[in-house]
């Protein structure tokens, strides 16, 4: 969006709660994450969380090859729904959003599920999987925000900027 930003990665505990609705997860997740990196400087801090949800179950990060072999397997030739909470925190509080985008994958191998897995990139990525890399050849069809299914979607961080003061397409002079 062409903004000037510093990452941070704040230590946040990312279980989800015993009962919690996977969009209460998303949301209390990324505003944890805004105030755990917010230093104090009176900045804008944004905080982010995505989630891949099948069914009730929650698909987090692997915590192995046979756990994310277990997730590809699960949502080979299925639908499933990626949920991305967003904070901006400020001054005068946090405001939050999210997007719900519906993913289908086509039918996956186990040579193909482990292949990936070799490559490295399912192992810090929800779902076992990153649709904007090599897992995107699993992907059939999107209804929703791609953004999103990235991590940040960026139709609705450009709200809660522009409530915020920040116009993405405006340049003050």
């Amino acid at each position: 969006m062409g903004l000037e930003f510093i990452v941070r990665k704040p230590a946040v505990d990312e279980r989800r709660f015993d009962g919690e609705p996977a969009l209460d997860m998303v949301l209390r997740l990324a505003a944890a994450k805004a105030a755990a990196a917010d230093t104090g400087d009176s900045g804008l801090v944004l905080g982010a969380d995505t989630a891949v949800v099948l069914g009730e179950r929650v698909l987090g990060k692997p915590r192995d090859r046979d756990d994310a072999m277990d997730m590809l397997e699960c949502l080979s030739g299925r639908e499933h729904a990626v949920l991305t909470g967003v904070a901006l925190q400020g001054t005068g509080g946090t405001e939050l959003a999210y997007s719900s985008t519906t993913v289908r994958f086509r039918e996956i191998g186990r040579d193909e599920a482990s292949a990936y897995w070799q490559s490295g990139e399912p192992c810090d990525k929800a779902g076992a999987y990153a649709i904007q890399g090599r897992g995107g050849v699993f992907v059939e069809a999107i209804d929703g925000s791609y953004s999103g299914v990235v991590g940040l979607p960026v139709f609705e961080t450009a709200g809660l900027l522009r409530a915020a003061g920040i116009d993405v397409l405006v340049k003050k002079k």
